[in-house]
């Protein structure tokens, strides 16, 4: 799990591009699932796409599957 010191650094707001960077994703692949509604956290200010940082990390930590490793 992240700690408050991780996210501390974090900013509010992630660019769609930004997104991309962190899952190892295309732009085009966040754009696709923003619009399927699978991707937490999308805020609209008039055309531009952001997604709250803290929601899409809390997502991710949530929503990981445990490694082989890890099941031992």
């Amino acid at each position: 799990m992240l700690t408050s010191d991780t996210t501390r650094d974090q900013p509010l707001f992630m660019t769609p591009d930004e997104v991309a960077a962190l899952l190892r994703t295309t732009r085009k692949a966040v754009y696709t699932m923003i619009e399927r509604g699978l991707l937490p956290g999308v805020t609209r200010v008039g055309r531009r796409i952001l997604i709250r940082t803290r929601v899409l990390l809390d997502w991710l930590d949530h929503n990981c599957t445990p490694s082989s490793q890890e099941i031992r």
